[in-house]
């Protein structure tokens, strides 16, 4: 399996491989406020472009996996200490009379 994964990684970075030297046509690329820079290989900018998406990808990401951190911390801790509960229950000092934890109310 590990060969398997390895070649589908070989074959990937192949065709990647290809796909960029077949695009290295000089572009001009535009800017806002008319700035243009020109004669760009097109195979920059869209590396360029690729490794904006992946850092803008990983950022979004990375907030997701805060939020999930810090729920997944806050419930070990309710877990800690309901265990704790269970492993020591309060010692009452007496019997508990019905009346006194919610009095009756007259029928």
């Amino acid at each position: 399996m590990r060969y398997l994964v390895w070649l589908l990684r070989l074959v990937i970075f192949v065709i990647v491989l290809l796909f960029a030297l077949k695009n290295t046509a000089p572009v001009d690329v535009g800017f806002f406020a008319d700035h243009v820079v020109q004669q760009v290989p097109l195979i920059v900018v869209m590396l360029a472009a690729f490794v904006l998406g992946l850092v803008f990808g990983l950022l979004v990401a990375f907030s997701a996996v805060l939020r999930r951190r810090r729920e997944i911390n806050r419930l070990r801790r309710e877990l800690a200490r309901a265990q704790d509960a269970l492993a020591h229950p309060p010692v009452h000092s007496g019997p508990v009379i019905p009346e006194t934890v919610a009095p009756l109310a007259p029928l």
